[in-house]
């Protein structure tokens, strides 16, 4: 089903129509005039019936409660990247390479994982290292979490 403007003279009007296979053709059926296109678009009908429609479809829901401020935020971050890359820094030795010539010293953050970013970031948008703190934010990457707010 679908809708249609259909022009009669001047003026036209707003059915609701649905198309059916009568052996090898097929045909439009009228299911509904709503009447003229004009009056139903400044009585705001059509936008009451589109709204009332739209309970019934999970999407348009979602649409719906988003424009009126209903909705939930949501995050996305990627993590592909990181996963695969986690990997080969892990097999190449890079990890513990970087871990043995730390080992002795002591700092309040992971320098292995700090490391690890940068490099990430080098090979994925290469850019200046100060970015790799707000590029870090669309990713999940494991133990690069942001410092604690004071």
């Amino acid at each position: 089903m679908f809708f249609r403007e259909k022009k009669s003279g001047p003026r036209s009007y707003l059915q609701i129509v649905e198309n059916r296979r009568e052996g090898k053709k097929t045909r439009q059926q009228v299911i509904a005039t709503l009447g003229r296109m004009d009056i139903v678009r400044e009585s705001g009908q059509l936008e009451g019936l589109l709204r009332s429609g739209a309970r019934f479809s999970q999407s348009l829901m979602v649409i719906s409660a988003h424009k009126s401020g209903e909705s939930l935020e949501v995050a996305t971050r990627r993590i592909g990247p990181a996963m695969i890359f986690e990997r080969l820094w892990q097999e190449s030795g890079c990890r513990d390479v970087v871990r043995g010539l730390l080992s002795g010293r002591h700092f309040d953050f992971s320098v292995e994982r700090a490391i690890f970013l940068t490099v990430l970031h080098r090979l994925f948008d290469p850019g200046s290292d100060r970015q790799a703190e707000r590029w870090r934010e669309e990713y999940k990457i494991e133990g690069a979490s942001p410092a604690p707010s004071p």
